[in-house]
């Protein structure tokens, strides 16, 4: 019998991520030296440090994937950007200094695409997270940085307006990464997922992103015969992965990923589409053929945050993600069938 040598505790493990993972590792891709413990806020409050602290002392984990935060869509960032912020800031610090304390070999976090300035270049790579310069030169540090030792171009502007709260938080996980790096010799990195969607998703039509939200919408107005009402223009573009490839990916990044750098997983550029075309192959899959109308009065949030996954590339370059109207059909399909338990 082989020995268990990682004990490999996720939070947030009931959520989106959490379950694709679960799902990933029982249906064949654990390892038989792993143990695998997934908690949520019922396991313990992670704003409370002592909470925290006691957890990590409970299950006394090897390794860490930190999915736990406080999230939500468009609509609901707008409303409570100061929410966002202090509950996020508070969960990753406590996580991250438990982690330490206590040995932790590795830690993988979550960060978002939303961490980039809303004014920048595309396509977003892992160049712009971190910009060494010449080292103690003041004089050629670029106005908007204020380290004499490097610059990162996440820093250097500001996220869109409307999740400002939550990208702020989720761009200090990097930093404390880099610290506990070089302060501790820590092994804590980060992976920047695109729009992430699956089955176990939050559907809530109001607080929820824009794919679940859309999927709960179509399957209202089927049931009503109404028309599906989406709100904005339909214009703005979005890279969608389906929760079990970026399972499957982090546990490649938890296992080979040595780097402090994070990395972006994400499908190509030519992956892109826009609301409209989501909402279009939605209606499909759900088999919808109402009229899809646009509320031009709602906000549109960032018109886009193309990602380059080059570098995943080079790491894997055989990876094959799930096409997206086929992660479409089996999301819509697992809503279809947990309608009364889902999140929404």
């Amino acid at each position: 019998m082989t020995e268990v040598t990682k004990r490999i505790l996720v939070t947030g493990g009931t959520g989106l991520v959490g379950r694709a993972i679960e799902k990933v590792v029982a249906d064949g891709e654990g390892q038989p030296d792993e143990e695998w413990i997934f908690v949520s806020s019922r396991d313990a409050d992670l704003t409370s440090s002592s909470e925290t602290k006691a957890l990590f002392e409970r299950h006394k984990p090897t390794h860490v994937i930190h999915l736990a935060a406080m999230v939500g869509g468009l609509f609901k960032n707008i409303r409570s950007n100061l929410d966002f912020w202090r509950t996020n800031i508070h969960i990753n610090d406590n996580v991250l200094h438990s982690a330490h304390e206590l040995g932790v070999q590795k830690v993988v976090s979550c960060l978002s695409t939303c961490i980039f300035p809303d004014k920048t270049t595309y396509p977003i790579d892992e160049t712009m997270v971190r910009i060494p310069i010449p080292k103690r030169n003041p004089g050629k540090i670029p106005a908007l940085c204020n380290s004499p030792l490097q610059c990162s171009q996440i820093h250097n502007g500001p996220p869109h307006s409307s999740n400002f709260g939550y990208s702020y938080a989720k761009r200090m996980i990097d930093i404390q990464n880099r610290g506990y790096s070089e302060q501790h010799g820590r092994r804590f990195t980060a992976v920047i997922p695109t729009n992430v969607f699956g089955p176990h998703d939050n559907f809530n039509i109001e607080d929820g992103h824009v794919l679940p939200g859309l999927i709960h919408k179509v399957y209202l107005a089927k049931q009503s015969g109404s028309a599906l009402t989406v709100w904005g223009t339909g214009k703005p573009r979005r890279q969608f992965i389906y929760s079990l490839d970026l399972a499957r990916l982090f546990l490649w990044v938890l296992r080979e990923y040595d780097e402090v750098e994070p990395i972006i997983l994400s499908v190509g550029e030519e992956d892109e589409v826009s609301i409209r075309e989501a909402a279009e192959a939605i209606a499909e899959a759900m088999e919808f053929r109402g009229e899809l109308v646009f509320d031009t009065t709602k906000s549109d949030g960032q018109f886009k945050k193309t990602a380059s996954n080059a570098k995943l590339r080079r790491y894997l370059p055989g990876f094959q993600f799930t096409p997206f109207r086929k992660a479409v059909k089996e999301t819509c399909a697992w809503f279809n069938a947990n309608y009364a338990n889902a999140r929404k």
